[in-house]
């Protein structure tokens, strides 16, 4: 049998067959960066062939975030599995989720490592996680994103490394990977700048645990994003135009904090917008991805430096930083979640935060994950992490969908994940609404006159008027009538269809 440093070879197929049903696996993962790429199609493979032979299989899935369409798709078409935690972003997954044939625990990401480590949800039973390299001495230097890997690999029972080539070894000059310990023991994480670091360029394992290896040279098949279109854009000049006049009021009117940004096409045009204003001074980012956007802003250097867990590139992008290592090796941190997301740090270093809702409701309650109130559709991810804990807190989104059908802005959240309390600034392309420091009357007519669609606003102020008299006022007969048109007519004012 061939080897790896002393490590048995194997094909996906031959690794798949040592893995039974019913196993909890934890995949390396953030995003499609530094997914596993070999395992999940071949676990996928040996679930239709049981599942022809009239047997049973499927598998317990842990990843750290998202990952893509070789991985959530390819095993929710074999129905291959049975719990999936803590975010995805697959289509055929999420309809098996909203069908209850998957069970699904929606996770802040800041979380899933103590969880894990702590049991609260059984054995690791295999840890499946791509790298670079891995020695015989118990060190895995990760490729494209750190995620939960370090996590899963010091847990799991079984350990299977994926050895992709196609990555440049010297991802490993930017990963700063520490363990934390277990409360009460936990003392304060010495990271008090985005770009310091405090672990090691590796994560550590027990040699004995690995029963193989799988070669791989396989790109990570992130998606290209559509070009901003003017609804983006037009959100990104409400969110710099705040952001500037902010820094003139300032004390400190050249320093900018930090910057955290979520994944997405307004997220992209977004931070597009602000490293692309001459006004704006350079800044750092501390957040859980970086995206193409960013890069372009690293190379300019309007962007000082950036802590992430992932490096969500598209293939073009990532060969442009492999190509100049130099440059970037030292502008980019690679931190495990439970420290790119620590709240704590968030905390300490008093980032901006801007991630997007699906809607939010005229108190500025954000639901981020369920369409009406029942249907998933990616998860919470990282924005509660970065929220609760931000500087000052935004939320973006377009003010309608499905071509003015669907109202981002509604009398009640069908679904809350950030709740008023926690949400700072919300803005559409029709505006921005500052609700700092408003009662809730204020914020719902700041919302209503600056981010709802003009269609929607004579509905949303007659709305307030019906209601009942409160400190928050609602029509309990008539809060979710929107979402009730909706389901019944396919609009939420059919008279305007």
């Amino acid at each position: 049998m061939n080897d790896y440093n002393g490590y048995p070879i194997l094909t996906a197929d031959e690794a798949a067959n040592l893995i039974p049903n019913g196993t909890t696996i934890g995949f390396s993962g953030f995003s499609p960066a530094g997914a596993a790429k070999a395992l999940p199609p071949a676990i996928a493979r040996r679930a239709k062939e049981r599942h022809a032979a009239g047997e049973p299989y499927q598998v317990r899935v842990f990843t750290g975030a998202s990952t893509g369409p070789h991985f959530d798709d390819a095993l929710a078409e074999a129905n291959a599995i049975s719990f999936r935690a803590p975010y995805q972003s697959s289509m055929a997954l999420r309809k098996q989720i909203n069908a209850q044939k998957v069970e699904f625990v929606d996770m802040h990401l800041s979380h899933v490592t103590q969880h894990v480590y702590e049991g609260f949800y059984g054995a690791i039973d295999f840890a499946v996680v791509e790298a670079s390299e891995v020695t015989r001495d118990g060190r895995a230097f990760l490729t494209t994103s750190i995620g939960v890997s370090p996590t899963y690999l010091k847990k799991a029972q079984k350990i299977i490394f994926e050895i992709n080539r196609h990555h440049n070894p010297r991802l490993r000059e930017m990963a700063d990977i520490a363990y934390l310990p277990s409360p009460p023991h936990q003392d304060s994480i010495a990271i008090h700048a985005p770009m310091i670091k405090i672990g090691w360029p590796y994560a550590s394992f027990d040699p004995d645990k690995v029963i193989g290896i799988v070669e791989t040279d396989e790109e990570d098949h992130v998606s290209e994003f559509s070009e901003p279109t003017e609804t983006h854009m037009a959100i990104a000049r409400h969110v710099v135009d705040f952001v500037l006049a902010e820094l003139k009021a300032s004390p400190s009117p050249n320093a900018l904090l930090p910057f955290q940004s979520g994944v997405g096409n307004v997220a992209n045009a977004v931070m597009s917008g602000l490293g692309n204003s001459p006004d704006l001074p350079p800044f750092y980012m501390y957040s859980e991805v970086l995206q193409d956007a960013l890069i372009d802003l690293i190379e300019s250097g309007k962007i000082l430096g950036a802590s992430t867990c992932s490096l969500t590139l598209t293939e073009r992008t990532l060969q442009r930083i492999y190509q100049n290592m130099d440059f970037f090796a030292p502008r980019i941190v690679l931190r495990p979640q439970e420290l790119s997301n620590n709240p704590g740090i968030v905390r300490r270093l008093g980032v901006i935060t801007m991630n997007t809702a699906l809607e939010f409701d005229i108190y500025g309650n954000v639901n981020s994950t369920h369409v009406c109130g029942t249907r998933m559709m990616n998860g919470i991810g990282g924005s509660g992490d970065f929220t609760r804990n931000a500087y000052v807190s935004f939320f973006t989104c377009p003010s309608t969908a499905k071509g003015g059908k669907i109202s981002a802005v509604v009398p009640m959240a069908t679904h809350i994940d950030h709740s008023e309390h926690s949400v700072q600034i919300v803005a559409t392309e029709q505006g921005l609404a500052d609700l700092r420091g408003l009662g809730p009357m204020q914020r719902a007519e700041a919302i209503i006159n600056n981010c709802a669609h003009p269609d929607y606003r004579p509905y949303l102020r007659e709305y307030l008027k019906s209601s009942e008299k409160g400190h928050i006022r609602h029509n309990l007969k008539r809060a979710f009538e929107l979402h009730c048109n909706l389901l019944e007519h396919g609009a939420m004012l059919p008279e305007l269809v």
